[in-house]
């Protein structure tokens, strides 16, 4: 067992995902004294160790957009890590496939957009193109973005907290923050294993992020709600029906990309998400209910709104999630050769999506300031493939206040 928490540091960072993470190594590199605060008994046990294992390149997002910068920045950063500490990660490429014509304005759009963030090779596809990237794949255009690529999250995680640790900063596990109260011209901060002073505190708590500011007396103006995303994957037998990633056109009126294929670097098919609303912050399963977390989501106004707005699309995802039928039928508008027999279900990720008070699903990174702390308020996709860009700028930040 790990000794108590105690002593002081510069900076506590709550959180041992990628940004908890990519935060303190930047901050070390500062030669600040930090310590990153772990609930769990691993690092990156929820959204980091739980997506599809992309690096984005920065095609969806609006240009100009805090998103579309750091997913740029950190996808460039993220190669070079990558390489620098053997970890497996490869520049696959990806396909973005339109299957009906309603959806040609949006591959426009999504075009322009990767011109105007800047990335290299983009290129539109006719109908008998997409078989050269793809041979298996379906659609009547289709958008080829080679910067796309894939890596092990979970590795660069523990890559990231040797750094830390080699630059003299504390990575501590099962460390869970209870209190923080300010000392001085500082803050205690009181955890389920002991007591840490410190200057200055960073909330990279994730799914629990908006609690968190909330102990530290904030009153974030936003609710983190808890949405699921299932997978499946595809049989070894039929691997070869997928070379890369193969997406379809996001619908703008949600958030979520959409159903999709993902060759993850052990040469696995990942077929999925889906998007759920849970009922526990950390509700990888149907059956996982937190009475305290369901509660919170109805007392939150902006649920109704946002349950009013999406109705349709709601019911739908939650008919999907229970129905191997329904995924495959989406699978197949893009691979239609995959049968129900080729899919298993597998794993599953939890993705904290910030929720204002009239219903507003928070699109881009969200990072508020309380006194003496720093808060992650919404790092969905493409978080982890920003972690580094995400850190640097919240340590910029943290040099304004120490």
């Amino acid at each position: 067992m790990e000794p108590p928490v105690d002593g002081s540091c510069d900076v506590a960072v709550v959180g041992g995902g990628l940004i908890g993470l990519a935060t303190a190594m930047a901050l070390s590199a500062q030669g600040r004294r930090v310590a990153v605060l772990e609930a769990e008994e691993r690092l990156a046990v929820h959204q980091s160790g739980h997506n599809s294992g992309v690096i984005h390149s920065g095609i969806y997002y609006k240009p100009g957009s805090l998103k579309a910068e750091l997913c740029a920045a950190g996808s460039r950063a993220l190669y070079r890590f990558c390489a620098e500490e053997g970890i497996a990660h490869e520049r696959c490429g990806k396909l973005i496939v339109a299957t009906s014509p309603e959806e040609l304005p949006r591959l426009d759009e999504l075009q322009r957009r990767g011109e105007a963030n800047g990335l290299n090779g983009v290129r539109r596809l006719k109908s008998e193109e997409i078989r050269e990237i793809e041979p298996h794949a379906a659609g009547i255009a289709a958008l080829h973005v080679p910067e796309t690529g894939i890596a092990d999250y979970p590795a660069v995680a523990r890559a990231y907290a040797r750094r830390i640790e080699a630059a003299g900063g504390r990575v501590r596990t099962g460390v869970r923050l209870t209190a923080v109260r300010r000392d001085g011209s500082g803050l205690a901060v009181e955890t389920s294993r002991g007591a840490l002073a410190c200057r200055l505190l960073v909330n990279c708590a994730g799914l629990q992020s908006d609690r968190v500011a909330r102990l530290c007396g904030a009153t974030p103006d936003v609710r983190i709600f808890p949405f699921r995303g299932e997978y499946y994957d595809l049989a070894p037998a039929r691997r070869s029906l997928v070379r890369g990633l193969i997406y379809p056109v996001p619908d703008p009126r949600f958030p979520f990309l959409g159903v999709h294929l993902t060759r993850r670097v052990d040469g696995s098919i990942e077929a999925g998400p889906n998007a759920v609303l849970a009922l526990k912050r950390e509700g990888y399963r149907w059956r996982d209910v937190s009475l305290r977390d369901a509660a919170a989501i109805a007392a939150w106004p902006g649920f109704w709104h946002l349950a009013a707005r999406f109705l349709g699309i709601g019911v739908y995802e939650v008919r999907r999630s229970l129905s191997k039928g329904l995924f495959v039928r989406d699978l197949q508008r893009l691979v239609p050769e995959i049968a129900p027999d080729d899919v298993h279900r597998a794993g599953s990720g939890v993705r904290a999506q910030a929720l204002d008070a009239k219903g507003g699903l928070i699109d881009d990174f969200r990072i508020a300031r309380s006194e003496r702390a720093i808060h992650v308020l919404n790092a969905p996709s493409p978080g982890a493939t920003a972690s580094m860009p995400i850190g640097e700028r919240i340590a910029a930040m943290a040099a304004e206040v120490l």
